[in-house]
């Protein structure tokens, strides 16, 4: 029944291209274990990719329970971990995968600059993995107020002291992410915004974009 569906589909939409377009691609001999002991060190992408699914497939599970104020939102995360089904499994996956992927995204980028893969051509390339380097500190960041808890406040309270010490723009980097003077009901909303949609939405697009010029440009070769 299912091949019935597909055929339905494909004579339609002719997906089978598609599809065999990405199985049959080849990959360098380099890439593949087999070849060298050094090349599980080009496993550190797609194993960033593997953290980063965990991270957003978690996370809407989160969301479906969580409540954005400061009244509700520490309650919201305990209820979670104590009333719901593998809450506490999936939050901890969370929790600690947000660590997980920072590690893998900074193992990979020194791969590339290491094997010298940030070079020409693939330059622009080297700059959107700096971006999604960025986004990914940028999403822990965030993600750690959302407890609201004595550990989350004093945390985001340093962060924006730091995001404050910065040079002509501080103030107004600070006072963006608070929503204000102080920490508060606007700092919450603010992080929880920021953390499931628009730093979510950059990522996927600038995730697109790095699959897009890889699978363009090819990987590069072993020094």
């Amino acid at each position: 029944m299912l091949q019935r569906i597909y055929d339905w589909i494909d004579d339609r939409i002719d997906v089978t291209p598609l599809w065999r377009d990405v199985a049959d691609h080849e990959v360098p001999e380099h890439v593949n274990p087999g070849y060298h002991f050094s090349a599980f060190v080009y496993c550190f992408g797609g194993l960033t990719f593997f953290t980063v699914v965990i991270q957003i497939l978690s996370g809407m599970f989160l969301t479906m329970y969580y409540v954005p104020d400061i009244v509700n939102a520490h309650a919201s995360v305990e209820y979670l971990q104590t009333d719901v089904a593998f809450g506490m499994i999936v939050r901890g996956m969370h929790h600690w995968g947000a660590s997980v992927v920072i590690v893998m995204v900074f193992l990979h980028t020194l791969r590339v600059f290491f094997t010298g893969s940030y070079k020409k051509p693939r330059e622009i390339n080297w700059v959107v993995g700096v971006l999604l380097f960025f986004i990914i500190l940028g999403l822990g960041f965030t993600g750690y107020l959302l407890p609201w808890d004595m550990k989350a406040y004093f945390a985001t309270q340093v962060g924006l002291e730091i995001a404050e010490s910065v040079p002509v723009v501080g103030d107004l980097i600070s006072n963006l992410l608070a929503g204000g003077e102080f920490i508060g009901a606007q700092t919450l909303t603010r992080f929880f915004a920021i953390h499931v949609f628009f730093l979510p939405g950059a990522l996927l697009g600038l995730i697109a974009i790095h699959f897009i010029m890889i699978r363009k440009q090819g990987i590069s070769g072993p020094l």
